[in-house]
């Protein structure tokens, strides 16, 4: 299945870093979070992706253009104008990119990429998030729910503890951030059939993909949430961007190349 990502957003929420790249190319480990992103897909099979731009695209559209410059060893050779590259690091990726606008929101963006998937089912996610899901797994549940769309979800941890008392105000237990807060929320994982041109109809790029066509599919009962229990996590801010870095030193829990 192809695979489109959203990454044409302006990253305001972390614009420590968006404010010379677009947030998918802010690196953990050295590398872009675009770029787990992607090798996560391609682990379980999903080379080909079409790439949503917006917000400096020409960041993204230069760092593939010139990936063997990004990440093999080289000898330029002046007088002849030739450049040899050594221990070539490529990936099997095939990229489309596609520009879909400045200021677009998400279910405009999908919409003008909708032509690339082919009339086919195809695999959506957004530039920021990981996740150590077995995508493959995602597929086949989706395949017997026979919906339209199927979302990973993960149930939210608390950003705060989490007190029990009892009715005179006696704490009774605390937890310190617990994972489990009780609300399944969306993890960003999509798996859609061609149907989704049907909730993408008029003019989408003042519309969030998360509002109006997701709230459609809701109401038609035409999405369904396959329930993740692993890790996820979205990098919306530099907090959350040191914590991934963090992690990377320590042994990724999203590494499954």
């Amino acid at each position: 299945m192809k695979v489109v990502i959203f990454a044409g957003g302006r990253g305001t929420r972390i614009s420590e870093e968006s404010q010379l790249r677009p947030k998918p190319m802010i690196e953990i480990g050295g590398k872009p979070i675009l770029w787990h992103i992607m090798k996560t897909y391609a682990y379980y099979g999903h080379t080909e992706f079409i790439i949503c731009l917006g917000y400096k695209g020409w960041h993204i559209k230069e760092y593939f253009a010139n990936y063997f410059l990004h990440n093999a060893d080289m000898t330029v050779d002046l007088q002849h104008n030739s450049i040899e590259y050594h221990n070539n690091n490529a990936e099997p990726f095939k990229v489309t990119m596609i520009d879909t606008g400045l200021d677009t929101m998400t279910a405009g963006r999908l919409k003008r990429v909708l032509p690339y998937t082919n009339n086919e089912p195809f695999l959506l996610t957004y530039g920021d998030g990981l996740i150590d899901a077995n995508i493959n797994e995602v597929i086949n549940f989706h395949q017997q729910t026979g919906k339209i769309c199927t979302m990973t979800s993960i149930q939210a941890g608390s950003r705060f503890g989490v007190i029990k008392m009892d009715d005179k105000g006696i704490i009774e237990s605390f937890q310190e951030k617990p994972k489990d807060s009780g609300s399944w929320i969306n993890a960003g994982y999509f798996v859609l059939q061609p149907e989704i041109k049907n909730y993408l109809q008029g003019d989408m790029d003042d519309i969030m993909w998360e509002a109006d066509p997701m709230t459609a599919l809701a109401k038609d009962s035409e999405i369904a949430a396959y329930k993740h229990d692993g890790f996820w996590k979205c990098m919306d801010t530099l907090r959350e961007k040191e914590e991934l870095e963090a992690m990377w030193e320590k042994g990724a829990q999203w590494k499954c190349w």
